[in-house]
């Protein structure tokens, strides 16, 4: 039914956002690691490589180690066609991340990570042309990963966790955009709708192994498991620019068979399942001197899983608007150098730079999530007032490489409509963090 259609384009990409973000991982997790270009799948980083790779922290040397952190996102994108411009005014993204790392036995260790490895905050202008698809977002997870780590050989480790992932999401967008009706809301979107939705635990795994060539070369390699997250209950509410917008609309609901639906969406409530995607990370570290470390991470994520999202309405009388939308993300993947060099015994300094491709193919981008190819720059530093405390320090510069992209969208009466347009993002990254062992 026509009337449905726009609906539920409404609600899917609200869901798409709630678990996952669309293609956004977020991969400051460490200020350590950040400064390097965000590699680490090879390093031996104490309590923190559960996030890296959990066979890391067998090679922990003390009896416990603890990292936390936090990072702030400053990050924009751009719109433009036929001379036509809009620009995000979005909030300060601020992902945390805490590790904690003991030794049960010299080649047995235990430990807890909390990360928050998927989110995203964007804010495009209330009218802007495309209000019709997305006005504001605001997604946030988080995951906690109980881990063990088994130091097998002198040389050779594997290590694995289990991850209880959880989040939310609020997601606001317009209903018709100002020239429906022959321009009679010319320049406002009468009515918005605002969605809120939570994803429930959901268990995946993440294991990984570590092995020394050599004294100056190590491998490891990790797998962080697809997670299928569940919104059981998503709700939504009205907004109307005026009271009197409000009296014209319900008006108009009554009178034209598109909108009689409308009323509706403060009555309902919609289901939906979706993947986190699953990632394989390789990599190589080297050190051709005693105080310097070289790093190499490949990553592939399985966005491919991502290619049909359904929803379906929890009450009967609206199971006819329950609909399937096409995503049909591609699987893509990341490039990471990076190097750390001792510069005395208190001081280290590092920089890193990598690739990272987008999963969002050209004909269904959508400015939810404004995905494309990112070259990132970082520097980074850590100081220790004394031997077991490090106070550490990272700045990342991200920039997308700009891209043009279209949309299929559906109007309130179910037509069909293609969004078109010329992206642009940019992001700069500090991050702090602290980290204690004995």
């Amino acid at each position: 039914m026509k009337k449905s259609t726009f609906l539920l384009s409404l609600l899917l990409s609200s869901v798409s956002t709630a678990v996952m973000a669309e293609g956004y991982q977020v991969n400051v997790l460490s200020s350590k690691q950040t400064g390097m270009g965000h590699t680490g799948v090879a390093m031996k980083l104490g309590a923190e490589s559960m996030h890296f790779n959990p066979a890391g922290m067998a090679f922990m040397e003390g009896t416990a180690d603890f990292s936390a952190g936090m990072s702030a996102i400053f990050a924009t994108a751009k719109w433009e066609n036929d001379g036509v411009h809009a620009k995000t005014n979005n909030d300060t993204g601020t992902p945390i991340y805490a590790y904690a790392g003991f030794r049960v036995y010299d080649n047995f260790k235990v430990g807890l990570a909390f990360t928050t490895p998927y989110g995203s905050s964007i804010t495009w202008p209330k009218n802007w042309p495309g209000a019709t698809m997305v006005q504001h977002i605001e997604m946030r997870s988080f995951v906690f990963q109980p881990t063990l780590a088994w130091k097998i050989l002198d040389n050779l480790s594997i290590g694995g966790g289990v991850m209880l992932a959880y989040g939310d999401v609020n997601l606001s967008k317009g209903l018709m955009d100002g020239d429906a009706f022959n321009g009679a809301f010319h320049g406002v979107v009468p009515v918005s709708v605002k969605l809120h939705g939570d994803a429930h635990v959901r268990v995946g795994f993440n294991v990984g192994v570590m092995y020394d060539i050599n004294d100056k070369v190590t491998v490891g390699a990790s797998y962080r498991s697809r997670i299928r997250m569940k919104v059981k209950e998503g709700d939504a509410k009205l907004e109307y620019s005026s009271d009197r917008m409000k009296e014209i609309i319900e008006g108009l609901a009554s009178a034209v068979p598109g909108l009689s639906a409308l009323p509706l969406l403060d009555q309902g409530t919609f289901h939906a399942e979706l993947p986190l995607p699953e990632n394989y990370t390789f990599g190589v570290s080297y050190k051709p001197t005693d105080p310097l470390t070289l790093a190499l991470d490949v990553q592939i994520t399985g966005w491919k899983a991502y290619d049909m999202l359904e929803i379906g309405f929890n009450e009967e009388v609206l199971h006819g608007f329950n609909q399937s939308l096409v995503k049909n993300y591609k699987t893509s993947f990341a490039v990471r150098v990076g190097g750390e060099y001792a510069v005395t015994e208190r001081f280290d300094a590092r920089a890193g730079i990598y690739f990272d491709q987008s999963p969002v193919r050209k004909d269904f981008y959508n400015p939810e999530t404004p995905g494309m190819n990112k070259l990132g720059v970082s520097i980074g530093c850590s100081f220790r007032p004394f031997d077991q405390f490090s106070i550490n320090f990272a700045a990342l510069y991200i920039a997308g490489l700009s891209r043009d992209g279209n949309y299929t969208n559906h109007n309130i009466l179910g037509q069909p409509e293609v969004f078109s347009g010329h992206y642009k993002s940019s992001a700069f990254c500090p991050s702090l963090g602290l980290s204690y062992d004995f």
